[in-house]
């Protein structure tokens, strides 16, 4: 059977919004979880799993993340990943390399930590007293803040959990011996088909992107990219629809019946699989989203915090949510206009809201 641009869409609406299930089975088959701070109207990482685990709480993650075998950390960007997926990334050799004066505080810090068992940033601020640094974006931040992400990225902590969303952190030991050609190279298609089996199906310019991305959770194999990525495209699933090339996990087949999206309505985070490769996006639903919380105010079309509106296997709006004195405020645009008239569509969008609002513990 010939796959269509049918066939794709709704392969990848029905495999990435699978049945409901723990969440420790939700994320083992995310692979990945995209971890964001803005709350509008909680956090990307939340408002991905509630589709996803059953009876999902804002902040369950959270909550039960000292208890699950995961992992804080970058893989093609920050988030959540299973502790079996973690190990492949390190050692890490970060493209910025640290200076000996650099180590030796970040061993004192290490030392400080491991008599402590896990310790707050507060804590090693006040205890060290690192002073301040100019951040990435210009402003000013606490020294040691900006040592503990550099431990925290090179393998000498982990993030124990969290209090009221700083990471609190504890000791980590990872293997600190290089793997060999033979096992790099296994490693960056591990990670690769990791992230494909995430995003899938991607067109080929996405492919290429997304290899590319992983310069963030192994930046030590640059060089072994590029042969990452043919080995991907001789070992994946792939076809030529309407003129560009698709790529998918080999063991699944786009065109099969198996692939059936609900009726629901959904609310989707700009992070979810479904929404996060803006080029599929497009292809698939013939407008161009974007996300506008860092465009100023007055040029935005969509709104701050603009949450993809799905129904069926077609993204046909979107909606801007808020919590105002305890109740949810909610706005949305349609790309035809208008909503549609079918009344499945008004009866599913009220269960999304209703769905959000227990999601939030508005009721």
């Amino acid at each position: 059977m010939a796959i269509t641009l049918d066939h794709l869409r709704r392969y990848a609406v029905a495999r990435s919004l699978f049945k409901p299930t723990t969440l420790a089975r939700a994320i083992e088959r995310l692979g990945f979880v995209q971890a964001d701070p803005i709350r509008a109207p909680a956090r990307a990482q939340d408002l991905t799993l509630r589709h996803r685990v059953v009876g999902y709480r804002a902040g369950d993650l959270e909550r039960h993340y000292p208890k699950l075998p995961l992992e804080e950390d970058f893989f093609v960007n920050y988030g959540f990943l299973p502790r079996a997926h973690h190990h492949l990334m390190h050692p890490r050799t970060p493209r910025v390399a640290w200076t000996p004066a650099r180590w030796k505080q970040a061993y004192a810090v290490r030392d400080f930590i491991a008599a402590r068992g896990a310790v707050h940033p507060r804590d090693v601020d006040a205890h060290f007293a690192h002073g301040k640094v100019t951040n990435w974006f210009g402003g000013s931040s606490n020294a040691s803040t900006q040592l503990l992400d550099g431990m925290h990225y090179r393998g000498l902590l982990r993030v124990a959990r969290r209090e009221g969303g700083t990471r609190v952190y504890a000791t980590h030991a990872v293997d600190a011996t290089p793997p060999d050609a033979i096992t790099a190279n296994a490693r960056m298609d591990a990670l690769v088909d990791l992230a494909v089996r995430k995003y899938a199906p991607l067109p080929a310019s996405s492919l290429v992107q997304l290899v590319s991305y992983l310069r963030g959770g192994a930046p030590q194999w640059a060089a072994q990219r590029a042969s990452a990525l043919a080995r991907a495209k001789q070992r994946l699933g792939h076809a030529r629809v309407d003129g560009v090339d698709w790529y998918w996990p080999a063991d699944e087949k786009p065109a099969s019946t198996r692939w059936k999206p609900d009726a629901a309505v959904r609310l989707l985070t700009p992070f979810d699989p479904v929404v996060w490769d803006r080029r599929r996006f497009a292809l698939f639903w013939d407008w161009s989203y974007r996300f506008e919380a860092y465009t100023p105010a007055a040029k935005r079309k969509l709104g701050y915090y603009a949450l993809p509106l799905l129904w069926r296997d077609r993204v046909i709006g979107w909606g801007n949510l808020a919590v105002a004195d305890g109740a949810l405020a909610s706005d949305f645009g349609y790309i035809d206009g208008r909503a549609p008239r079918d009344a499945a569509f008004r009866a599913g969008l009220d269960v999304e809201l209703a769905r959000m609002r227990e999601f939030l513990d508005l009721d």
